[in-house]
């Protein structure tokens, strides 16, 4: 994966990155707080390995201050992934809008059904 869109979606993909993301959302947290809802399930090798994922991905910046490792989440790349992801929502949007135009267009056709139709003998 070459360019960062596609490193990013990747990312993005694993719903513990996902899960560590949105705690990221609500303010900065070092390792072992993002551990914490993961440490009964993965070890802590696997744990940082999916903080490695994300700050390669530049969704998340790692700092060293002492021995804190404060974690903050990088708003610039999701804003990459949210302008793609609008490019598309406009795409289907004006797709939408001229299906609705054609389907205006378009007369409804009567039900006959029911109707009893009377015969002449």
């Amino acid at each position: 994966m070459a360019d960062s869109l596609s490193q990013t979606f990747a990312a993005l993909a694993d719903p513990t990155r996902r899960a560590m993301l949105a705690r990221l959302s609500q303010g900065e947290a070092n390792v072992s707080d993002l551990a914490k809802p993961f440490l009964k399930e993965m070890s802590l090798p696997a744990i940082t390995k999916h903080i490695k994922v994300l700050e390669s991905a530049g969704l998340v910046t790692k700092t060293k201050e002492a021995q804190y490792r404060p974690c903050r989440l990088n708003e610039e790349a999701l804003r990459e992934v949210a302008d793609w992801i609008e490019h598309y929502r406009v795409f289907w949007e004006e797709s939408f809008d001229r299906l609705e135009a054609y389907l205006k267009t378009v007369s409804p056709r009567k039900s006959t059904k029911g109707k009893r139709h009377a015969h002449k003998k």
